[in-house]
């Protein structure tokens, strides 16, 4: 049996981790404190140019809900039109009503757009009012993947049912957890036939190679008083994929 580890990577040095740690792929997107919002295009080719893992990227034109105008809409199209120049292996994203159902007609769009690349339906999914009635909507867009943490803000809180739609929807849909994967969830979801999860590694980083301003956090995480970043961990991406 295959398994896939794949790396939520909002930086360079994260894809450079996710690689050195073993990861078979990343998930590539900007702004991970705010869930994640599409890269630059720029960050994306420099990545794909390394050939070195399997990239499937991010279109999200913002955080929030996953509602979008007309014009949000055609901007995600043509932000995969663009993605598509390069060497990537698939496109993740997502669109709901404002009901909180699965958007099958604009969310198709995006997958015929994506192709041949793979399709990922993001954990806009837990957001969904109905489980049910969304991995069947997520189905008919033709998605490839489910990124899930199974209608909870925790894989934790969640596990049986994302079991449950592992042996029920596939071989229709890869059921991919994610969201608060660790070291003890990823073997339970192992040990019950799941092939694929998804996780950032995020690692606090103290920043104290330039000068930062106190009182000006530009961003920066601030962890008993340290200024840093989080990037994925080298070497908890390692014992995860040792599992």
């Amino acid at each position: 049996m295959k398994y896939l580890v794949e790396i939520c990577t909002d930086t360079f040095t994260s894809v450079e981790n996710a690689i050195a740690g073993g990861a078979q792929r990343i998930e590539l997107c900007s702004g991970l404190d705010s869930g994640g919002i599409t890269p630059s295009y720029g960050f994306a080719k420099k990545v794909a140019e390394l050939g070195k893992i399997k990239v499937n990227i991010l279109v999200r034109p913002r955080p929030g809900n996953f509602v979008y105008s007309k014009d949000e809409f055609e901007i995600m199209c043509e932000d995969i039109k663009e993605f598509k120049k390069l060497n990537i292996n698939g496109i993740v994203s997502g669109i709901l009503t404002k009901e909180g159902n699965v958007d099958i007609e604009k969310t198709k769009t995006l997958v015929e757009l994506s192709r041949p690349l793979e399709f990922t339906f993001h954990r806009a999914f837990d957001n969904c009012k109905n489980i049910k009635l969304a991995i069947n909507a997520v189905i008919k867009t033709g998605a490839d993947r489910l990124l899930t943490s199974g209608g909870k803000a925790s894989v934790n809180d969640s596990k049986e049912t994302i079991i449950k739609l592992h042996k029920e929807y596939e071989p229709k849909i890869i059921i991919m957890p994610g969201g608060g994967i660790n070291l003890d969830n990823a073997a339970f979801f192992i040990q019950n036939g799941i092939q694929e999860i998804h996780l950032s590694a995020g690692s606090f980083e103290r920043d104290n190679a330039y000068y930062n301003h106190e009182l000006v956090g530009m961003g920066h995480s601030i962890k008993n008083g340290e200024i840093g970043y989080k990037f994925s961990d080298i070497e908890l991406i390692k014992k995860i994929c040792e599992l």
